[in-house]
């Protein structure tokens, strides 16, 4: 059976254990630790394809739900796939619309079968199952594509979160039996179990029974403190097979990007750089900075003096908040630009430090900069 998605082990850093690797995918490899710009609606918000690329991104996750919703996953298969209706040439993950459903609330009831809902278009009613979902995505074509789970909030009471682990495992089933596009399609599997470690292991035990290309980690990151979510990587990442490819779903901070490829993650996505954006704030080496703030107006400097981005190598603060109080688009525009570029940067440089062993040395030099808390990250590795 060929395999569509092989991961491969390049180094193991000696002071973190970290690791650093390639996927190859049909639309070619990219390296690993790897942060994938999320184009929810077959775009990265505000960006063009050639600029996600040259900014180095050899990925980009697309979602399921909003996709089926609007322009429907048949029109999509009509224009020969996402990758050609998008005009992206590189990998593309599809989500499989779970958490936006459940996102809705009070517009969706959770059975068995799967989630009906209302769309939040139109208000129309529709129903979510594991074939529908891999359907979809079938029909989008991506090099990967996610199993349909049941996203569990945070907190979560123990039972619950055990009802739902299980029944992700039975919609795992159903996934890989109506998943018609094996050669050229991976499936990935999706652990549950909330912040309890034991069900975590549970899960884990369930999903990589289950030959899958690769495996991915969802409920964290949706509330939990951070030195909560690090235990459940710490005990549930060693579970997963280490030949195959490990990805923490909805993570993007700077934080959470270097200790989860501290604990063995491959790959994370998030819509953070680009929704900071569209706020006007950015990131930089010196922590976040505001840029629509009246201290903006009369700076000179670029966003962040260290970094080596076309917006940093052509636009001054002062330029960028004038364009933000404007109102023109082409500043929320650069400052999205910026931060995807520092996140796509951030983990090239998470690289280098894994492929010359001293990522712990990197992680406490990048926090002193940044500004985050010495005493929170001392209960870490």
């Amino acid at each position: 059976m060929i395999v569509p998605v092989r991961y491969e082990l390049k180094h193991i850093c000696k002071q973190s254990g970290a690791r650093l690797g390639l996927v190859h995918t049909p639309h070619g490899s990219f390296p690993t630790p790897a942060f994938m710009p999320v184009g929810t609606q077959a775009t990265v918000k505000g960006m063009s394809p050639d600029e996600i690329k040259s900014m180095g991104a050899g990925i980009v996750l697309s979602n399921t739900y909003h996709l089926w919703m609007r322009p429907g996953s048949e029109l999509i298969r009509e224009a020969g796939g996402l990758h050609r209706f998008m005009n992206w040439d590189r990998a593309i993950l599809t989500d499989s619309g779970g958490f936006q459903v459940f996102s809705l609330g009070d517009l969706r009831h959770i059975t068995e079968e799967g989630v009906g809902f209302k769309s939040h278009i139109d208000g129309s009613r529709h129903v979510l199952t594991p074939e529908k979902s891999i359907q979809v995505q079938n029909d989008l074509g991506s090099d990967i594509i996610m199993a349909f789970d049941e996203c569990t909030p945070w907190p979560a009471e123990r039972d619950y979160a055990q009802r739902s682990l299980e029944r992700t495992t039975r919609w795992l089933e159903r996934c890989i039996t109506t998943h018609q596009r094996p050669s050229d399609q991976a499936l990935f599997g999706i652990v549950q179990g909330s912040t309890y470690p034991d069900l975590r292991q549970q899960s884990a035990r369930e999903i990589t029974s289950f030959d899958l290309p690769g495996y991915a980690l969802g409920g964290l990151s949706v509330g939990e403190p951070g030195e909560l979510m690090y235990q459940i990587l710490e005990e549930t990442v060693p579970l997963l097979p280490a030949d195959k490819p490990r990805y923490l779903m909805g993570v993007g901070s700077p934080d959470y990007l270097i200790q989860g490829s501290i604990r063995g993650i491959d790959m994370f996505d998030c819509v953070l750089p680009t929704r900071m954006g569209r706020n006007g704030s950015v990131m930089t080496s010196r922590g976040r900075l505001i840029a629509r703030d009246a201290k903006c107006a009369r700076d000179f400097g670029p966003l962040d003096p260290a970094c080596s981005c076309y917006v940093c190598q052509n636009y001054s603060r002062a330029y960028i908040r004038h364009l933000i109080k404007a109102d023109e688009m082409l500043g929320l525009r650069l400052t999205s630009w910026h931060n995807l570029h520092f996140l796509l940067n951030l983990m090239e440089q998470v690289r280098a430090a894994i492929a010359a062993d001293r990522l712990l040395d990197f992680r406490d030099e990048f926090f002193d900069g940044y500004g985050y808390d010495v005493p929170a990250r001392s209960a870490v590795i």
